[in-house]
């Protein structure tokens, strides 16, 4: 009995080991689910895990909140340790101890879901749009530079509360536009796991072509440059292109 009880802590250990981040991000979205639903109902109207395709790409959006007052647009990120980051940055950093690891700036990552949803509620020109960050793990933000908010779950409830200002939409307008998402918000897991393989497609190319040297935006030969903070790779091609790249990456 206890060999048999062993086995089964075992078998849940190596689990848990190999669906870690899957384990961690359901985690991390659950804590951002118990602050939406404090929302009232018949103001506030939630969708999750949202999957939408334009014309160019697709993109899979954490949790977006529809009121009169505009459209949220959260995305979350469960990590530990310090996070550095600056919203113009192409990378933020996460710091455990000595150390460090980069990840694509989230920021960035949201505006190109609103961008997505601009494309998708082309109707509503005067829609206001909300990009908030949400860090659901046990990260501490240190050295954060962002007009838009980065915040922690818990203050999630409070950051969207106090945008209630000025209303943005009517009612009716409100209800049409979660019809429209339910409606074009893709529930196909297939889909959705090709739309995971195209994200890490992507992702590995830009990190060989940043290996290389080479500007992943309009492939220009990244040249070393001096700032504010020290050295960086800089794209030749600037004002024109923007891209920088830390000179610690490599």
């Amino acid at each position: 009995m206890i060999e048999f009880l062993f086995a089964i802590v075992i078998v849940l250990v190596l689990i848990f080991k190999l669906n870690k981040h899957k384990i961690k991000g359901k985690i991390g979205e659950l804590r951002v689910s118990n602050q939406l639903y404090k929302l009232n109902d018949e103001e506030f109207k939630v969708i999750n895990d949202v999957l939408i395709q334009t014309d160019d790409r697709s993109s899979q959006i954490d949790h977006i909140v529809i009121s009169i007052y505009g459209i949220f647009v959260i995305e979350t990120k469960n990590y530990t340790g310090w996070i550095h980051g600056n919203e113009n940055s192409e990378y933020w950093t996460q710091s455990i101890y000595k150390k460090k690891t980069n990840f694509k700036n989230p920021i960035k990552q949201n505006w190109a879901h609103i961008y997505a949803l601009k494309e998708i509620l082309s109707d509503y020109k005067h829609l206001t749009y909300y990009p908030i960050i949400v860090f659901a793990g046990n990260a501490e933000l240190k050295n954060i530079s962002s007009t838009i908010p980065v915040i922690y779950d818990r203050e999630l409830f409070q950051t969207i509360m106090s945008k209630r200002r000025i209303p943005n939409l009517s009612i009716e307008q409100v209800k049409n536009i979660v019809m429209k998402l339910n409606k074009v918000n893709i529930q196909d897991k297939e889909a959705k796991k090709e739309h995971i393989y195209q994200v890490k497609n992507k992702v590995h190319k830009v990190k060989q072509k940043e290996k290389s040297l080479v500007c992943p935006k309009c492939g220009g030969n990244l040249v070393v440059r001096d700032g504010q903070y020290g050295k960086f790779y800089g794209c030749p091609n600037y004002p024109n292109c923007r891209y920088t790249l830390n000179y610690k990456t490599r």
